[in-house]
C-alpha cells in the first residue's frame, strides 16, 4: 500500500495542475470576450478623446440593488392598466412611449447608438425621460455653482438656485441625412465660437403633450427638455465621459422632507421603469447649497454630484430625467383622489388588486436598506428588565425644533403644538413613573430630536418604533419608512388639517389615530389615554 502512495500523489498533483489550466484558459477567454462584445463599449468612432469621469468623489462602482420584501417586478404589466389604479400612481404606469430620436443602425460615427425618448404615464399625465450620449453643457445653464455650505450662501435668492436653460444647454447627437428641420447657427457658452449645424430635439406641440407644465409655475424638467438640440455628428464634441448610468435631478423644497421624500421617490420610481440593473449616480441640475437630507440622497444611489460642479461640457452615456417631486403620487394625493390601501406584496402576487398598492412600503424598505437596517417583516421587541411585562414598545414622539434650513431661513420653525414640550414632559412621566396601567408590556419613550440627529439615525428610530407620535410637520414622513405593524398617531392643530400623513399611513396599511385639536394646544391627559388606548390596541 505504501509503494503505491507516490503514484497517488502524482496523479493527483498531475489532475490539480490539469484542471488550473482549464481554470486559467477560460476565464482569460471568458473575459475578453465579454469586453468585445459589450453592448456598452464605447464607440470608437466618437470624435475627439474621451475618458471616464465618475461623478462620486469616492467610488465609481455602481451599488447593488438590494432585497425587498416588498419587491414587485416593475415590467409593464401584460394587460392594460386603469387610467387611475394604484399601480398607475404609484408603479410602472408609464406605459406610452414616445421616441423623438430613435438609434441609428449601422454607418458608424457619433450618431450611432444616440437616442431620446419618453415614457409617459396617462395617470400622473407626467414622463420618465432618458437617452444615451447626452451632452451637458454648463455654461448655458443660468443657476448658482450649489453645494457651497449654508453658511457661505446666507440670503440667496431662490430664483438664483433654480436653473434656466438656454437654447442647446443639452444636446444629443444625429447624423444629419438632410438638412430638413435644422439650422445653422454660432456655438457659444463655451470659451469659443464656431458654426454647428442643429435642430430643437422636442417641439412644444410634443412637449405640451408629453412634458405638462400642470399647475407647476416653473416646471424645470419641462425647460431641459426644451433647450435639448440635436447636432451633427461632427460638432458632437466630447472630452470627458460620465460612463455609469445617471439620474438627472431638479429639486425646488429641498430642505423639506416632505418634498424631498418626494424627490427620493421619483427618482427611485424613474430607476426601476428604466430597468436599471444598479443604483444609478445623481446629478443635481440645481443650484442648492447642501443640506442634512443628502445623506439619505447619497445612500439610496451611487453618488451625487452638483451640474455646475463640472468645469466644461460632460457627455453622459445614459441619462434619465427624474420628474419634479410635485409630479409624484405623494404630493398629487394631497387632493384625496388617490383612493388606494396598502397591501402586502405577497398578496398583490397572489391576488393582483387596482385598488391596493405595495410600492410605498417597497420604498420604505429601500430606504432602510440603503443605511444597511434590516428589511425583515417583523420587528423584535426588547425584553424589558421588569418581571411584570413580558416585551417593551418604544414610542418614538418626533419633535418640531428649530434650526436653519436653507439661505433665506431665519432659523425659527413654526409650532405647529404650542405645548409640545409640555406634552412631552407628561407622557415622560406618565411612562417612569410606573403608573401606566399596563400590565403585559413596557414602553420606552424617545424623544425625537430629529433636527440634532443623522438621518440614519432618524430612520433607525423609526424602524424600531412601535408607535409613532408628533404634531403634524415634516418631520412625520418619515413613516414611509415604518415597519407594517407600526402605529402612527398624529396631533393636528386647528391651523394645519392637511391629509400628508394620513395619506402615506393609508397607503402603507399602517393602522392611523388622529386627534384633531380647537386650536393649537393639545390636553397631555388626553393625549396619554388615547395613548394608552393604543398600547392596550397591541395587546399590552
Amino acid at each position: 500500500m505504501s509503494k503505491r502512495n507516490p503514484n497517488i500523489l502524482k496523479i493527483f498533483l498531475y489532475m490539480l495542475l490539469l484542471n488550473s489550466l482549464f481554470l486559467i484558459i477560460y476565464f482569460v477567454f471568458h473575459s475578453s470576450s465579454s469586453s468585445s462584445s459589450s453592448a456598452d463599449q464605447p464607440n470608437p468612432q466618437f470624435p475627439l478623446v474621451r475618458f471616464h469621469v465618475s461623478v462620486s468623489n469616492q467610488s465609481a462602482i455602481q451599488k447593488p440593488w438590494p432585497i425587498l420584501p416588498s419587491y414587485l417586478p416593475w415590467t409593464p404589466p401584460q394587460r392594460n392598466l386603469p387610467t387611475r389604479s394604484c399601480e398607475g400612481y404609484f408603479g410602472n404606469g408609464f406605459t406610452k412611449r414616445v421616441d423623438f430620436l430613435k438609434p441609428r443602425i449601422g454607418g458608424g460615427g457619433a450618431g450611432e447608438g444616440s437616442w431620446f425618448r419618453c415614457f409617459y404615464s396617462e395617470t400622473l399625465r407626467s414622463s420618465i425621460c432618458e437617452g444615451r450620449n447626452l451632452r451637458m453643457v454648463p455654461d448655458r445653464i443660468v443657476m448658482s455653482r450649489g453645494g457651497e455650505k449654508l453658511e457661505e450662501v446666507m440670503g440667496r435668492r431662490e430664483d438664483a438656485e433654480l436653473p434656466e436653460f438656454r437654447e442647446g444647454a443639452f444636446e444629443v447627437a444625429e447624423e444629419v441625412s438632410s438638412r430638413l428641420g435644422f439650422k445653422r447657427h454660432r456655438r457659444i457658452g463655451e470659451g469659443g465660437g464656431g458654426d454647428v449645424i442643429s435642430r430643437r430635439l422636442v417641439n412644444d406641440e410634443l412637449l405640451n403633450e408629453y412634458v405638462q407644465e400642470g399647475g407647476i409655475g416653473r416646471h424645470t424638467m419641462r425647460g431641459l427638455v426644451a433647450s435639448i438640440r440635436a447636432v451633427d455628428t461632427k460638432d458632437f464634441v466630447c472630452e470627458e465621459w460620465v460612463e455609469e448610468p445617471t439620474l438627472l435631478v431638479t429639486r425646488f423644497e429641498y430642505a423639506n422632507l416632505f418634498h424631498t421624500v418626494t424627490d427620493w421617490y421619483s427618482a427611485y420610481v424613474s430607476s426601476r421603469v428604466t430597468g436599471l440593473p444598479n443604483r444609478p449616480h445623481v446629478v443635481f441640475v440645481d443650484g442648492h447649497c447642501t443640506t442634512q437630507l443628502e445623506e439619505t440622497w447619497t445612500a439610496l444611489f451611487s453618488g451625487i454630484r452638483y451640474a455646475k460642479n463640472f468645469t466644461k461640457p460632460v457627455c453622459f452615456r445614459h441619462a434619465i430625467l427624474s420628474p419634479l417631486g410635485y409630479e409624484t403620487p405623494l404630493f398629487k394625493g394631497l387632493n384625496g383622489e388617490i383612493d388606494c390601501k396598502g397591501e402586502s406584496a405577497h398578496n398583490l402576487w397572489q391576488n393582483p388588486d387596482d385598488k391596493r398598492t405595495a410600492r410605498i412600503s417597497e420604498f420604505g424598505e429601500m430606504i432602510r436598506a440603503a443605511f444597511g437596517f434590516p428589511v425583515n417583516r417583523h420587528r423584535s421587541l426588547e425584553r424589558p428588565t421588569s418581571s411584570s411585562s413580558s416585551s417593551v414598545h418604544n414610542v418614538l414622539f418626533v419633535r418640531r425644533e428649530d434650526y436653519l434650513a436653507h439661505p433665506r431661513h431665519g432659523g425659527k420653525v413654526q409650532s405647529r403644538l404650542t405645548n409640545e414640550e409640555e406634552v412631552f414632559d407628561s407622557l415622560h412621566h406618565w411612562v417612569t413613573s410606573g403608573s401606566t396601567g399596563l400590565t403585559k408590556c413596557g414602553i420606552n419613550l424617545v424623544n425625537g430630536l430629529f433636527a440634532h440627529m443623522s438621518m440614519k439615525d432618524q430612520v433607525k428610530a423609526i424602524q424600531d418604533a412601535s408607535v409613532i407620535i408628533g404634531a403634524h410637520g415634516a418631520g412625520l414622513t418619515h413613516i414611509v419608512s415604518a415597519t407594517p405593524n407600526t402605529t402612527i398617531f398624529e396631533i393636528i392643530s386647528v391651523e394645519f388639517q392637511r391629509p400628508h400623513f394620513e395619506l402615506i399611513a393609508k397607503w402603507k396599511g399602517l393602522e392611523y389615530h388622529a386627534m384633531h385639536l380647537a386650536n393649537s394646544r393639545a390636553d397631555p391627559t388626553a393625549v396619554i389615554e388615547k395613548l394608552k388606548e393604543i398600547m392596550k390596541s397591541l395587546g399590552c
